[in-house]
């Protein structure tokens, strides 16, 4: 073999021999992701609690199966985390991979096409709550690794796995859990696919995540439920009451009412806006994905603008009164609202926290009593487009699909990815294998299975290409 790189040879002959392996055990993979989908890993809800540990432990039984160290189910003051490891590469970079295993709840059930935990593949697509969110993006590493362990014995890098579940509640625990163990995850990056391609055949690799604030408000008047006939137009009503205050939120258009609110958002370049009119989702896309056809909110901004670089409050459920068949003439007690806004840097969530009640109390009539409850909070963040690892990223994607990867904002949020970066200042890789229409938390949510494939190919990439280094 003279003239031949025979360090080159053998690594791609590595790379290979993974990708043949996880091509022929297609089948399989797909029946263990099922299997992993069915365990209604509820996180919101403690009847489910039990579910969450046992699908932890599936979950950590399948990586020592595979061939992972050190495997353990970790216990957190709510649900555990799943954490593994290979380190046997001295010199090599680390790579944490991170995913979260719990779900959202299900409901409404009745809009299901089949039922939300006996996973099941319509075409090419696979059916069930998490299928997508992201026990699929997830397992595609799991899989990845699998393929290089079985056939090469080792991995090209040292890798770190840590899955949570609790990710769907706001990670309450996951910064702290970080926070006292630090030096337990010292890595060089960290990989998270829990994002969307742009569409099938379209890669996409996420720079920009907005945070989060949730919130309860509950307004509460009288002691007890009145009787209208009674009561009524003598006594301040708690539901009109919360609408008022509900509806003062915002602008007709768009806009959120809470003064400060906007002082602490950074303007993004008139380039960076071209960047993202020319490689984003255009209004008819984004309005397709929505399944509607008409538009709202703040004036002067592209829908994939107002859903990324701007912040936003969506009021995500109201209750009070009697909601059952029939009429029920009542004034009743107490109401209450579940509120979401979506920040953008620099805003910090608990700055924004204390606008919204300092707000929420002056408009408050004196008739009335409210307040709230802090439900979840996590920063936004930002990743250098520039860094080795995201060019890593793009790589991998690029040699899998034959596509270049477009780097796009996201308008979610992943309060883990804000803690890895905020608690140990780990560069993100934040790899989507979902698909716009997927349909998460919504009901019949579903995984492309195509994609599916794509990730575990994507994830020994990437492995790949951190070993190798910048070129």
């Amino acid at each position: 073999m003279e003239g031949v790189d025979t360090a080159a040879f053998a690594h791609t002959q590595r790379i290979m021999k993974s990708l043949a392996y996880a091509h022929a055990n297609r089948a399989r993979f797909v029946a263990e992701l099922k299997e992993f989908v069915r365990f209604p890993s509820i996180s919101a809800r403690p009847g489910n609690a039990g579910d969450i540990t046992r699908c932890a432990e599936w979950l950590a039984g399948h990586l020592q199966r595979i061939g992972m160290k050190h495997v353990a189910v970790i216990a957190t003051r709510g649900h555990p985390l799943v954490y593994a490891e290979w380190l046997e590469a001295p010199g090599a970079p680390t790579v944490l991979i991170y995913g979260h295993y719990d779900v959202q709840p299900a409901d409404p059930l009745d809009q299901w096409r089949s039922p939300p935990f006996e996973p099941v593949v319509r075409g090419e697509d696979l059916y069930g709550r998490g299928a997508s969110d992201d026990k699929g993006q997830l397992f595609a590493h799991v899989k990845g690794l699998e393929s290089c362990l079985r056939t090469s014995g080792r991995l090209a890098v040292n890798v770190k796995c840590l899955f949570e579940g609790e990710e769907e509640i706001g990670s309450p625990n996951f910064a702290s859990f970080l926070a006292k163990n630090k030096s337990a995850f010292t890595a060089d990056v960290v990989v998270v696919s829990d994002t969307a391609m742009l569409g099938q055949d379209r890669p996409a690799i996420t720079y920009s995540m907005r945070g989060a604030l949730s919130l309860e408000l509950e307004v509460t008047g009288p002691k007890t439920d009145l009787h209208d006939g009674q009561f009524g137009g003598m006594v301040h009503n708690p539901l009109k009451g919360l609408c008022d205050i509900v509806a003062g939120l915002q602008t007709s258009g768009g806009q959120i009412a809470i003064p400060g609110f906007y002082k602490r958002v950074r303007e993004v370049s008139e380039a960076e806006r071209r960047y993202m009119a020319d490689s984003g989702p255009t209004d008819r896309q984004l309005l397709g994905n929505a399944q509607t056809s008409r538009a709202w909110g703040e004036p002067g901004y592209s829908l994939y603008e107002r859903t990324t670089i701007r912040p936003s409050l969506t009021i995500s459920g109201i209750t009070g009164g009697y909601q059952g068949p029939g009429p029920k003439t009542i004034i009743p007690a107490r109401a209450v609202a579940k509120l979401n806004l979506r920040l953008v840097p620099d805003q910090d969530p608990m700055e924004i926290e204390g606008l919204v009640r300092r707000h929420i109390a002056r408009v408050t009539p004196s008739t009335l009593r409210a307040s709230i409850r802090s439900q979840l909070a996590a920063g936004p963040v930002l990743v250098d487009r520039a860094n080795p690892f995201v060019k890593a990223a793009v790589t991998a994607c690029y040699k899998v699909s034959g596509t270049p990867p477009t780097l796009v904002r996201s308008g979610g949020t992943n309060p883990a990815v804000t803690a890895f970066q905020e608690v140990l200042g780990l560069p993100a890789a934040l790899i989507g294998f979902g698909l716009p229409d997927d349909r998460i938390h919504g009901p019949n949510e579903k995984f492309h299975l195509p994609n599916f494939h794509k990730g575990i190919a994507t994830s020994i990439r990437f492995l790949h290409e951190v070993a190798a280094g910048p070129n």
